[in-house]
């Protein structure tokens, strides 16, 4: 029986005809290409009914608008490369930056690289989901693993919407389970002693993490024009950046970049608050304005005595030369001063915890904790519940409130 020969289509319509090479071909318009010409694909089978079938299947993802745009035949790796640098280094934070790229260094693409996007044997949800435990398996913990997994969705979503993929099988792969790590809070009668422990001129610096809750980055990226001693409050409207340097020898020292004798900064000291709720005024209590009235005056003479090594940047908390305190450096004194208080380890994010836990118990209205501790009004209530930790001898003492209520126990039962 012989074929039918290969006929005339009007234009956009798919056509489908036996090649000389003996195997049966389709070809079916999807769209216009860049350069405004169609863009018509091609698909090759053995038989004329797997061909249509094909055919049909690509009209199917064209009228669906699930066809992949034409271009390079992408691997997880080069894509992942691709993105880093074009897509999430100019749209998103020095930090979130950061934490992309040790994903995609360290993680994915050793893991996951080879893997092609598009085709037949293209990534799927399940080598996700398998390389996941795999690198639990290999020591890495869950939150680093659930870590890779939100990087590798961003970067896959981003290859979605640029037609790259018609799916993203990051969002089908089962991430690891986190466990929320249940915190306890620093004691009053342990924050007195740290507070104690505390020496030094940037004593007020530990002050304001357990009195205030103030992160990290906001206490360490604080200035003076941002603090009102005489009105009695500060602004937080800047985080510390962590440093990150390049050799200023050619890498010819054989050391580190940040341990290079020549070394460079090239990332920023410090960016604006992530949310408005974060930038926001803060009240001083007396006492703590009196502190830093203090902490101010033994700069000056700290200034004095560096001389012309002082760099003036104004921060509030700095190292012996002025300069801005480096997060590491910070988290090591944090460490030390845990030590000599005598008291249990913890995270430096703890005393955040402590503040907002004393702040609760006192009474103070939710919605000041909320512009306290800088928290989002849709969050709020949530963190509010995280944060509220009844330690207790703060259960003894409300026990002994509602029995004097009750019951009229003496006046020294609830003391």
């Amino acid at each position: 029986m012989t074929e039918p020969k290969r006929t005339r289509r009007g234009n956009g319509e798919s056509s489908i005809y036996l090649g000389k090479d003996g195997k049966w071909h389709g070809r079916v318009t999807v769209g216009v290409k860049d350069d405004g010409k169609e863009d018509r694909r091609h698909v090759e089978r053995k038989t004329r009914t797997e061909v249509v079938n094909a055919v049909r299947e690509l009209e199917k993802q064209r009228d669906a608008g699930r066809v992949p745009k034409p271009g390079e035949r992408w691997t997880l790796g080069k894509w992942l490369t691709h993105w880093l640098k074009e897509v999430a280094l100019p749209s998103v934070s020095e930090n979130t930056y950061a934490g992309y790229e040790v994903d995609v260094r360290v993680h994915l693409i050793p893991g996951l690289g080879a893997h092609r996007l598009t085709g037949p044997n293209r990534l799927q949800p399940d080598h996700l989901t398998r390389f996941y435990t795999k690198m639990q398996k290999q020591g890495s913990k869950p939150a680093t693993a659930h870590h890779a997994h939100r990087t590798v969705r961003t970067a896959l979503g981003e290859a979605v919407r640029r037609g790259i993929l018609t799916e993203n099988p990051a969002e089908l792969a089962k991430p690891p389970r986190i466990e929320e790590e249940e915190i306890e809070p620093y004691t009053v009668e342990e924050a007195q002693r740290i507070l104690l422990a505390a020496k030094g001129p940037n004593r007020a610096r530990w002050v304001l993490a357990l009195a205030l809750g103030l992160r990290q980055g906001e206490a360490l990226g604080l200035k003076w024009e941002d603090v009102d001693l005489d009105g009695g409050y500060l602004r937080i409207r800047k985080n510390r950046l962590r440093p990150k340097y390049e050799h200023g020898c050619g890498g010819t020292c054989g050391r580190k970049a940040g341990y290079c004798p020549a070394r460079k900064q090239i990332r920023r000291e410090t960016k604006a608050t992530k949310s408005r709720a974060g930038r926001r005024t803060v009240g001083l209590p007396d006492e703590l304005v009196k502190l830093l009235r203090k902490h101010r005056e033994e700069q000056e003479a700290l200034r004095a005595t560096a001389a012309q090594l002082w760099t003036a940047k104004g921060y509030v908390f700095t190292s012996a030369t002025g300069e801005p305190i480096v997060p590491n450096t910070d988290y090591h004194h944090w460490k030390q001063l845990l030590a000599d208080a005598g008291v249990r380890d913890a995270r430096l994010h703890d005393a955040r915890h402590t503040a907002a836990t004393v702040l609760l118990i006192l009474g103070v209205d939710g919605r000041i904790v909320d512009a306290i501790l800088g928290w989002e009004p849709g969050g709020a209530a949530r963190m509010r519940a995280r944060y509220m930790h009844v330690t207790d001898p703060m259960l003894s003492k409300v026990a002994k409130k509602v029995g004097a209520a009750l019951w009229g126990s003496s006046a020294e039962d609830t003391t």
